[in-house]
């Protein structure tokens, strides 16, 4: 049974929302938010003065990958979600490549058994999709499952979906959104032979980006987008790389309105070509991180709306695992404790706004999947809450890193920023840099396709 929720009264807070930046005062009642205006009181109410301190609604992050179950020496629901929780982050929803692959409804429904029983932040799961399940993927319920993800490309897991008539099948079939991994798998394994002759097993990081080049995720987004372009597919692209794929994405129509959407991953905005040389597998992933001038582009597009969100990819492997040699070494990383605070670097240096941040990786994100009443600070809302310190300087070490990993591609890097509250459904899961835990968070829930 969950707890019973405070009645809060919240004062004197800056509110970063819907493009604005205003004080108010908030009044949390049974885990949503009851009033918003200046000088409210109750008499009964538990009182946060909030002076000084800017108020994002939750940020939701729609690609995680938490690794439970059965790949829990990387991670786990509880530990992940506790990652998540210290960097602002109040909802995710998790991709399927865990062991088992989540590719049957009952697999499904396993793990949100989990979610209900570990999670700290609010929770999604994708159905996995693979090239002989399509039977099992369009029984998935749209008003309570994220959407259904296609691996595009093979990563962690290996659940790629190479055959063409599968992919028209799912394409053709599902009302719900697909969410893809785009890389085309024919041209990174001709690569991977070409820098095998040239280098033997020992090929330096600083080739990644060659090998899963950006002609590699254009050939496959690009087929994506011409297959939701035929059958009318709701079609969602994750952690875009390069600035060739931005020529298939559109900023002329409200992002409600868009069939085909787009994501840029906090590693893809931080990270260039160049600091392979200084943090090599740290910064392995899929797809690869690339040139500087794409790291421009994709922080342009992101500002122009062409690119609709922002997510992690968060997927941690242990530090023994990532030191090995590149062919072994496996992709991705933690990143979801530090992405809102990477984020707000950029505000400093005068290159993204507050409210374009909460834009970006909180109310477009509920428009992109249609989340009920989450990404909003307003009344009757759920009370999901990131509470920041824009003037609290610190510095990533092992010591402040939540993760079971324990490791950080930003260790040494030192944040202007830091979260010192985030409240999950009224209830205050993060303050003084440490974890209350309470059974606040829910399973998502998203309107119905009409």
């Amino acid at each position: 049974m969950k707890k019973s929720t405070p009645l809060l009264l919240i004062k004197n807070a800056r509110l970063v929302n819907e493009m604005y930046v205003r004080e108010s005062d908030l009044l949390l009642r049974d885990g949503r938010i009851d009033k918003i205006g200046r000088d409210l009181s109750h008499p009964t109410a538990e009182v946060f003065d909030a002076k000084g301190l800017h108020i994002f609604p939750g940020i939701i992050d729609d690609q995680v990958h938490f690794r439970e179950p059965g790949l829990t020496h990387k991670g786990d629901i509880y530990t992940e979600s506790r990652a998540a929780v210290a960097g602002g982050v109040t909802s995710f929803m998790e991709m399927p490549n865990t062991v088992p692959n989540t590719l049957t409804q009952n697999l499904l429904e396993e793990k949100y058994k989990i979610g209900a029983e570990r999670s700290l932040a609010n929770y999604s799961f994708y159905m996995g999709a693979s090239n002989d399940n399509l039977e099992e993927v369009l029984k998935t319920n749209s008003e309570n499952v994220c959407g259904v993800k296609i691996f595009m490309g093979s990563s962690t897991g290996n659940m790629l979906v190479d055959n063409e008539k599968a992919l028209n099948d799912i394409f053709s079939s599902s009302p719900m959104l697909i969410a893809t991994h785009c890389e085309d798998e024919a041209t990174i394994r001709k690569n991977i032979e070409l820098w095998k002759e040239k280098f033997g097993e020992d090929i330096p990081f600083k080739e990644h980006p060659l090998i899963r080049s950006a002609e590699a995720c254009y050939l496959s987004s690009s087929f994506a987008v011409s297959l939701a372009k035929k059958y009318n597919t709701r079609l969602h692209i994750l952690h875009i790389s390069t600035e060739k794929e931005l020529s298939l994405f559109s900023n002329e129509i409200p992002l409600k309105e868009k069939r085909i959407t787009a994501e840029v991953c906090i590693h893809h905005l931080c990270f260039d070509d160049r600091d392979y040389d200084q943090l090599g597998s740290l910064i392995k992933w899929n797809p690869a991180v690339k040139r500087k001038e794409d790291k421009s582009a994709l922080l342009e597009a992101l500002l122009d709306d062409k690119l609709d969100i922002i997510a992690t990819d968060h997927a941690p492997h242990t530090y023994e695992e990532k030191m090995q040699k590149y062919l072994q070494a496996p992709s991705g990383g933690p990143l979801i404790q530090h992405s809102l605070p990477a984020m707000l670097e950029f505000y400093h240096q005068g290159k993204i706004s507050l409210e374009k941040i909460a834009e970006k990786m909180s109310h477009a994100v509920a428009d992109c999947f249609r989340i009920k009443e989450r990404g909003y600070l307003r009344e009757g809302y759920w009370a999901d809450l990131s509470v920041v310190n824009l003037d609290a300087p610190w510095t990533v070490d092992k010591s402040n890193i939540l993760a079971k990993c324990k490791w950080s591609p930003f260790e040494g890097i030192k944040f202007q920023s830091k979260v010192t509250d985030t409240f999950v459904n009224g209830h205050r899961v993060w303050s003084e840099a440490k974890i209350h835990e309470h059974p606040a968070a829910m399973r998502l829930l998203f309107e119905k396709i009409s």
